[in-house]
């Protein structure tokens, strides 16, 4: 492995002056106040909406190109007493989509049918088998959930059999699929404001315009902001704008949810108390609804989320933590297989992409691998399972670099692809795997240079242990929600020596650090084989989230590792 040190870049202090204006006007901290500003938020006005988004801000539906049409056509299916089925993908994301719209359309006593496709035996996006769900249902609308911008042949065949669709997505787009209305902020005509909504925050605008058109109560729609947020945050979509207004107000209505699914899948995950945190629902809550769709059925997910009955909820959010403990026993194995390959076969100095490829590795596991190989390697990763001579492959990537653009220079040697810059999925055949690896590796050289590679770690504040303490805590959790686009803020330590150092569960460093002005807790997730013992006996440099450690009824301040090197 080569262990390139991390680059720190501390953010610098910003103008005092446009400071103490945000300071005086919004009468907060001055440590607050200044991280406002580091974040680009200059103005009193600007200032006082990240700290306190309002739901008024959020826009109109119909500014959305097609909203009106599928609007529209919802209304005429509604009108004749046609059934609408409700196609999701199979991740967080596609079920929460689902979720949301089906029971919108419920609320209004409308023959709605929610429908996930098995990922491995149906495969990715709207195709037969949606198509035949839909059929079967006796449908005659189908509104895709969070996929079908790129299943054009599929719209195209479901037109031709007799059905409209509507497709709800908010993936990159290339050519339009043939559909009757297809609702994308990312859409090049679209002039919606806000473009970096995820599948759930677009089937929520659709759901927002629906909702008068329904007789539905207005207050639903303010309901439906729990499965919103867990979306948006499971499915790392920037956490700014339209994004911020939304999580901020419905990670507050997660811990004591309307909907018995959502409220067992948070008691699953072991989180109590009226307030939860965009860490817990990315960490925690996130993953157990997404082994679902890994390890077993993305409907078992879809179903846990439409119970009414708090009995049946308990008993699918246990069976989803069954299989979310499989998953991670299937995560680990595949991690280390592709950390052996990369090792023992893959020369660092000369491959900046990676495609790694095996034919036993579970294709619901591999995007989640794939972030592990690229957080340790810090280069663009694809890994791809191999069945019955054909590769299923999710890739990830770096800041800086565009996945898609990239596979897209790659196309010729794929069967399908998908994704936005940071994350892809992809289908290619066995025998081009090696020619795909060749040419990816030629794509990254291309864009990227030796720098590149080397991980940039932002600091936005150098402190002492003795200012580490309750009130600062507290003043950090004004930033959040936090995630992409609105990073958590990280402190830093640039001496500091390590004490009672263990490893947990063969994987987790946990250990007391301490400066000469104080102490703290501090645990390193995979952090294990980063660094030798030598290293972590000499004065080390610690880059660091401050989170609280709740064990047991005691609670704690911890620092979480960001990143841990020589001094």
């Amino acid at each position: 492995m080569i262990k390139t040190r991390a680059i720190w870049e501390v953010a610098e202090r910003p103008d005092e002056d446009t400071t103490r204006e945000i300071v005086e006007a919004l009468k907060i901290p001055p440590a607050l106040g200044a991280l406002v500003v580091m974040r680009g938020y200059d103005t009193p006005e600007k200032a006082r909406e990240f700290l306190r988004p309002p739901l008024e801000s959020l826009h109109d539906p119909l500014l959305m190109k097609d909203m009106d049409k599928a609007v529209d056509l919802v209304l005429e299916t509604v009108g004749r007493g046609e059934k609408i089925l409700l196609h999701g993908d199979y991740d967080v994301d596609g079920q929460c989509a689902t979720t949301l719209l089906t029971r919108t359309l419920n609320a209004a006593d409308v023959g709605a049918v929610p429908f996930v496709p098995h990922r491995v035996r149906d495969g990715y996006d709207f195709g037969p088998a949606g198509i035949a769900a839909a059929q079967d249902a006796g449908a005659t609308l189908v509104i895709t959930c969070d996929c079908g911008i790129t299943a054009r042949e599929a719209v195209k065949d479901a037109r031709a059999a007799g059905l409209n669709v509507i497709v709800t997505d908010h993936h990159i787009v290339g050519e339009l699929p043939e559909a009757n209305a297809v609702l994308n902020p990312k859409r090049p005509d679209c002039d919606y404001p806000f473009k970096d909504l995820c599948g759930t925050g677009v089937a929520f605008k659709l759901a927002e315009a629906l909702i008068p058109r329904l007789g539905i109560a207005d207050n639903f729609r303010f309901h439906l902001l729990d499965l919103v947020a867990l979306a948006t945050v499971a499915d790392i979509v920037p956490l700014r704008g339209e994004n911020r207004v939304i999580v901020r107000h419905g990670l507050k209505l997660l811990g004591n949810s309307n909907w018995p699914g959502v409220r067992a899948l948070v008691q699953s995950a072991g989180i109590t108390g009226d307030s939860v945190t965009a860490g817990q629902v990315g960490f925690q809550i996130g993953p157990r609804l997404n082994a679902a769709g890994r390890v077993g059925e993305a409907m078992d997910g879809v179903r846990l989320l439409m119970t009414d009955d708090p009995a049946e909820a308990a008993s699918r959010a246990a069976q989803l933590e069954a299989m979310n403990a499989q998953r991670q026993d299937l995560d680990q194995k595949a991690l280390e297989e592709a950390i052996g390959i990369v090792e023992e076969h893959v020369d660092l100095a000369e491959e900046y992409g990676l495609v790694l490829a095996a034919e036993n590795w579970h294709a619901g596991v591999i995007g989640i691998v794939a972030s592990r190989i690229v957080e340790r390697y810090h280069r663009p990763a694809v890994l791809i399972s191999i069945e019955d001579g054909v590769g299923k492959g999710s890739g990830r990537s770096i800041t800086g670099f565009d996945l898609h653009a990239a596979l897209t220079r790659c196309g010729d040697l794929l069967q399908r692809f998908g994704g936005h810059k940071m994350a892809a999925g992809l289908t290619v055949e066995q025998g081009k795997i090696e020619e795909l690896r060749e040419r990816f590796n030629s794509v990254v050289r291309e864009e990227l240079d030796e720098t590149d590679l080397i991980p940039r770690r932002r600091v936005d504040l150098v402190v002492a242990l003795d200012q580490i303490d309750e009130d600062l805590e507290n003043l950090l959790g004004y930033v959040e929600p936090c995630g992409i686009g609105n990073p958590k803020p990280v402190l830093a330590v640039e001496q500091a020596a390590v004490r009672d150092l263990r490893e947990l569960k063969g994987k987790h460093l946990k250990m007391m650090i301490e400066d000469g002005s104080g102490r703290i807790e501090a645990i390193g997730f995979n952090w294990v084989d980063r660094l030798t013992d030598d290293e972590l006996d000499g004065t080390v440099r610690l880059a660091f989230h401050l989170n609280r450690n709740e064990f047991r009824g005691r609670s704690t301040l911890q620092a979480r590792v960001v990143d841990l090197g020589v001094a």
